[in-house]
């Protein structure tokens, strides 16, 4: 949040603004041993110097006591990224600036909870980072300024995200002046209703992999749930010698889509290996390349090292 009360940097020198206070999401238990830890945001505050009372960490931004204490500090205006929380009327009409957001997506597209993961999910080329005034209905406020962004068809969501909020910095930057002069609010243009598009919070049942879904449209699913929830298949390793069937599951890490289509008349469930990645058939005759996987509480491997520690099993779909 950005404002002129408190005397506190937070290396926002470059805009000349001075951060009166950070809302972020409560301490929580993280990493393998579940400590309790402040957010990372909260963290980033702290190893700058930043004042511990006023990072703030309300359970829900709609809190009476939260809404005391951030009117008390009496912001200019307020600026959220990812913060996942919906903000209430009340907390709106406290910063008479309004409430900014960075959003990355090309608003009015891929509003909501996972706009960079449902765009890599639809194979898109192109996307962005928006700036845009916060209002009640989700993600509709007016634009104030956007910046566009080619996706390169290998990047995955988490990279992709971190690259459009670094943009999105930069954005918010470049229009502070005329966010803190009011003359944002007279040049940003509502957003076109009937080209909104929805991007609703991916949900661990989507995990799964289909193959009788396209090699590409695996591929982008794969790039899309990186990092969470991750992207599953199970298949059946076939013992040769006694032809004992074991089922395993694979959290499947990194794709790519064969240039070559197989033949109708092949082995329609049966995986092999080749140039380093296992070759997974899929629908409409496409292949879909398997470079690295990881199995449960076992650390990601390369397709090749997998494929060794087959020792001669066969691998099918299941």
């Amino acid at each position: 949040m950005l404002g002129c009360l408190e005397r506190q940097w937070l290396g926002c020198n470059s805009c000349g603004q001075m951060v009166a206070a950070i809302v972020t999401q409560p301490p929580a238990r993280r990493n393998r041993g579940k400590k309790i830890m402040p957010s990372p945001v909260a963290q980033h505050a702290l190893n700058r110097g930043f004042s511990p009372e006023l990072i703030l960490t309300p359970e829900r931004a709609g809190e009476d006591s939260f809404l005391y204490t951030l009117r008390a500090l009496n912001p200019d205006i307020c600026i959220t990224a990812a913060y996942g929380n919906i903000l209430p009327s009340k907390f709106l009409k406290i910063p008479p600036l309004g409430t900014v957001n960075i959003h990355p997506s090309l608003l009015p597209l891929y509003r909501g909870a996972a706009p960079v993961q449902r765009a890599i999910q639809d194979g898109v080329k192109e996307t962005g980072v928006s700036l845009a005034f916060t209002v009640r209905a989700l993600d509709a406020g007016p634009v104030i300024a956007s910046q566009r962004w080619e996706v390169d068809d290998r990047i995955k969501a988490p990279d992709l995200l971190d690259l459009l909020f670094s943009e999105g910095s930069k954005l918010l930057i470049r229009e502070l002046p005329s966010l803190l002069d009011g003359s944002a609010q007279a040049k940003a243009k509502p957003q076109d209703e009937t080209k909104a598009t929805l991007a609703p919070k991916i949900t661990p049942e989507e995990s799964w992999l289909c193959f009788n879904e396209e090699a590409v449209t695996l591929h982008n699913k794969v790039r899309a749930f990186a990092g969470w929830p991750g992207t599953r298949a199970k298949f059946a390793v076939m013992d040769k010698e006694n032809g004992k069937q074991n089922v395993i599951e694979l959290k499947i890490i990194t794709t790519r889509v064969c240039s070559e289509i197989r033949s109708e008349g092949g082995e329609v469930d049966g995986l092999s290996f080749a140039n380093g990645a296992l070759l997974v058939p899929c629908g409409g005759g496409t292949v879909l390349e398997v470079l690295e996987v990881q199995l449960p509480g076992k650390k990601v491997v390369n397709a090749a090292a997998f494929w060794n520690g087959l020792r001669g099993q066969t691998l099918k779909k299941l």
